[in-house]
């Protein structure tokens, strides 16, 4: 069920984790590039599809693409915060805000590890990344009762920079240095565990200390966030339940693998410490999800091969 890489990519993942909260002395050297990484993960995203490819893709499946926009960026975080709200409320606001982001840059990668449409995944990311700076705050302000004083245009910003700079710089490279590009592309899969090293040794690195003092709350934060993880791939395996079977994948990744990381940056400066760390932990989940979609990648493929042949 569980590849090799798969094993890898795990190891990697948490072992980087545990050596960011340990040893932050060493691991925070790479603070300041979690935000470039997160752009070289897009890049490497673009590099195995074309641009026209994802077009086709929107033009064939509009109703498609908006329904899943609105459940990822709308409904499923307010199914979420009124579940948290009512079962545990002191962890509702980061509930809301872990649902309620865009797709995370990584999603794409994982889209490669199971049978999924890796277009349509990538297509939700750009689509999710540039409304998330409009209807996050509007769900804080509306549900949660709180205002958040933030600037719009800095979120763009920093959205456009992580969606539309490795687009542009993957179009440049395919015409001037195409030989680079399949070269950068036939050496994704190493290249990018690199980039999930330096990401998480940047990330924990930087609430070592607080992991440290409060083990409690980085216990409750983790069993949070795996709750969060497993309740968004279900959602969205459901929201495309009558969707082909590729379709339904990439519903599911494009919810549960989202950009926790501008979830970390945004609840420490608007929120407290209890919201970025379990954005932090949320790390876990976002990788073990790999469990659920290799059972439900095998079990599709289980009924297909029952599945009468005329």
């Amino acid at each position: 069920m569980f590849r090799p890489a798969d094993v890898l990519l795990l190891f990697v993942v948490f072992s980087s984790m545990l050596v960011g909260i340990l040893a932050p002395e060493v691991a925070g050297y790479l603070r300041p590039y979690p935000l470039y990484c997160m752009m070289f993960l897009l890049f490497l995203s673009f590099l195995s599809l074309e641009l026209s490819e994802i077009g086709k893709i929107l033009r064939q499946r509009i109703p498609m693409t908006l329904w899943l926009v609105f459940c990822k960026l709308v409904l499923f975080p307010l199914l979420i915060f009124l579940v948290l709200k009512f079962t545990f409320p002191r962890f509702a606001i980061a509930g809301l805000l872990l649902s309620g982001v865009s797709t995370g840059v990584v999603a794409p990668f994982i889209s490669t590890l199971v049978r999924s449409n890796k277009g349509l995944v990538l297509l939700l990311v750009v689509v999710s990344s540039m409304l998330v700076p409009f209807t996050l705050p509007a769900l804080v302000k509306v549900v949660a009762g709180r205002s958040v004083a933030m600037s719009l245009w800095g979120m763009m910003r920093v959205l456009g920079l992580i969606v539309f700079v490795p687009m542009a710089l993957v179009e440049l490279m395919r015409k001037f240095a195409p030989s680079l590009a399949q070269a950068i592309s036939r050496r994704r899969y190493p290249i990018s565990l690199a980039i999930f090293a330096i990401i998480n040794f940047g990330v924990f690195s930087k609430y070592s200390s607080y992991f440290r003092q409060s083990p409690d709350a980085l216990l409750s934060a983790s069993l949070v966030a795996l709750f969060l993880g497993g309740v968004l791939f279900i959602l969205g395996l459901a929201c495309a339940w009558h969707a082909a079977a590729d379709d339904k994948m990439a519903s599911a990744i494009a919810a549960a693998n989202i950009n926790n990381v501008l979830i970390i940056v945004f609840s420490a400066r608007f929120f407290g410490p209890l919201e970025a760390t379990v954005a932090a932990m949320y790390m876990i989940p976002f990788f073990l999800v790999l469990f659920p979609m290799r059972a439900y990648e095998r079990f599709v493929s289980t009924r297909e091969a029952r599945s009468p042949k005329y």
